[in-house]
Formats: C-alpha cells, sequence, structure tokens
C-alpha cells in the first residue's frame, strides 16, 4: 500500500461535498437537462462537464454564453433546482466507502471538514440528508467566502476553523477546480474521479489519483 500520499502528522481532512462524497453530479444533470428541455433547449454531456465543480455564478455566465440572449437563467434554475430536491427528498446515493471512511476517522479522532461549491443553507441541507452532517465539524460553503474555488480561500477557511495547519491536511476532490483550490492552499490532494477523469495537470497538482475512497481508508489502516 501506497502511504505517501498522507501527510505526517495528519492534522484533519477536509473534503469536497458533491461528486466527493455525494454521488449527486448525475442527479444534476438530469434536473438540468430536463429543465432545459422545458425551454426547448439541451444540456448535453459536454456543456454539463464545463459546470462540474463550479459555482453557480460561473455556471451562469457559462450557460448565459452558450444559451445566448433572452435565456431566462432564474427561470431555468429555479425549475432544476426543484427537481433536484423533489429527486433527493427519498435519499442522496453516497460515493463508494463514504461511511466506513468517516467512521474510521471520527474513531481514531481526526477532525474533518467539507469545503463546497454549494451555498447555504443547500449544504448543510444536502448533507443533514444524507445522514453525514455529524461527521464534519466544521462546514465551509460558498456562502463563507468572498472568492470560491479554485481559489484557496475555502480549504484555507477551513483549516483555520479546525484550528489545524494546511500543510498537515488531506484535501479530497474529484474535480479540477476543486484540486486547484486545495492544492493553491497547500494542502495534499488526492483526486477520486467522478464525472471527469485525471488530467496531466490534476495529476501535477495532486499527491494521488485514487479509484475510491475506500483506498483512503486502506492507507489509514495500514499506517495505523
Amino acid at each position: 500500500m501506497k502511504l505517501s500520499f498522507l501527510p505526517e502528522p495528519l492534522d484533519a481532512v477536509i473534503f469536497d461535498m458533491d461528486g466527493t462524497l455525494l454521488d449527486t453530479e448525475r442527479m444534476h444533470h438530469v434536473a438540468m437537462a430536463d429543465a432545459a428541455r422545458v425551454l426547448g433547449t439541451e444540456i448535453d454531456d459536454a456543456l454539463f462537464t464545463r459546470l462540474v465543480g463550479v459555482h453557480r455564478d460561473v455556471n451562469r455566465v457559462v450557460l448565459a454564453e452558450h444559451m445566448g440572449d433572452g435565456f431566462p437563467l432564474d427561470d431555468f434554475y429555479a425549475d432544476a433546482d426543484a427537481r433536484f430536491l423533489v429527486a433527493s427528498r427519498d435519499g442522496v446515493p453516497l460515493r463508494p466507502g463514504v461511511v466506513a471512511l468517516l467512521d474510521h476517522l471520527r474513531e481514531r479522532g481526526v477532525p474533518c471538514a467539507i469545503a463546497t461549491s454549494t451555498a447555504s443553507p443547500d449544504a448543510e441541507a444536502a448533507l443533514t440528508r444524507a445522514g453525514l452532517i455529524h461527521h464534519f465539524d466544521v462546514v465551509v460553503t460558498r456562502s463563507d467566502v468572498v472568492n470560491p474555488k479554485p481559489a484557496p480561500d475555502p480549504y484555507l477557511l477551513a483549516a483555520e476553523r479546525l484550528g489545524v495547519r494546511p500543510a498537515h491536511c488531506l484535501a479530497v476532490e474529484d474535480s479540477p477546480n476543486g484540486i486547484r483550490a486545495a492544492a493553491a492552499a497547500g494542502m495534499a490532494t488526492v483526486m477520486v474521479p467522478d464525472l471527469l477523469p485525471a488530467t496531466e495537470a490534476t495529476r501535477a497538482l495532486t499527491v494521488a489519483t485514487l479509484e475510491s475512497l475506500t483506498e483512503i481508508l486502506d492507507a489509514l489502516i495500514a499506517r495505523g
């Protein structure tokens, strides 16, 4: 087992949320595609990948440029958000290995935080619906920072609120935007890809690219 991606000592683990812990990106895609279809247009896979791991402000700019003048962005987002909320009421699916990893970190007394581009109170509500909110000492959302990802601010604020050193934090991400943020914060960053594959650029910024969160748990157990 390769252990070199774990900081020594490990002060804390800071996670992205959507696509990293919550398997929600596909749900967002379906909700947005359905909302766009009602308005007589399409959001295909290529367009949606430009929106993954990007906060709403930038998403609006991307969609406005793609859809052109006259596209009712506010109506679109209101419909897409409502569709996502309905879909998530029966439960939010988790990425493989989430619960076992978070349980292990809690048992070992390792502080955990969230650094997400989702705004409050939506982020906290999603974690609550998923049954994960109690695992986190700190939740930093888009609402907490002036400069969201890919700026390092969300990760730096999470470390500050935890009272830990960024260089001794492990950051876990699934998208290039988040990876740039965590790496810029000086954290040991691992990528667990979801919809977007690893690239040369992400590999250059990360200490490891893993197939699942279970590999982090395995490394922690092996190190003891």
